[in-house]
């Protein structure tokens, strides 16, 4: 069985943890982080506004901050996980990423966490880029919650 987690910044306690629970000890864990392109973009187009061309090397830095900061994030859940794991980082449009990442490796199983609304129950628990995943991931799922659960009295009353 090839395992593929998806650690974000947020959440990868929860995944890390779903993982010593429900994956079997033989089973491949590849852990994956993806540093999204429009961070960068972002930082460029500020620099370059308030810097002109001086920003282009400030915006470079950011970039670089958000790869250094992904491998300490992917070590981070490696250390905890406690077993073997593969690492991989990525770069770009995070959900497209993931999904792309899930077909490379031929994951069996990808678990996530959810990542918006965590207050209650509901479809709203999963951010954009979750729900993307959750969508179009070619394999089995394990959606986990980062933290308690929510009560089930958290529901939305029934429509009229």
């Amino acid at each position: 069985m090839d395992v593929l987690v998806w650690v974000t910044e947020a959440t990868w306690p929860a995944c890390v943890e779903a993982v010593r629970a429900h994956v079997p000890a033989d089973a491949t864990v590849t852990l994956l982080h993806v540093a999204d392109d429009d961070i960068a973009g972002a930082a460029s187009g500020a620099f370059a506004g308030l810097l002109g061309r001086s920003g282009q090397d400030r915006a470079r830095r950011v970039t670089e901050l958000v790869a250094t900061s992904g491998q300490d994030l992917l070590e981070a859940a490696a250390e905890d996980l406690g077993r073997a794991a593969t690492t991989v980082q990525r770069h770009g449009r995070v959900e497209r990423e993931v999904v792309q990442a899930v077909v490379d490796l031929d994951a069996d199983l990808l678990i996530l966490a959810r990542d918006g609304d965590l207050r209650r129950l509901g479809p709203h628990s999963l951010g954009p880029a979750a729900r993307f995943v959750v969508d179009h991931a070619p394999c089995a799922t394990l959606l986990v919650w980062p933290g308690s659960t929510p009560e089930v009295g958290s529901l939305p009353p029934p429509p009229h």
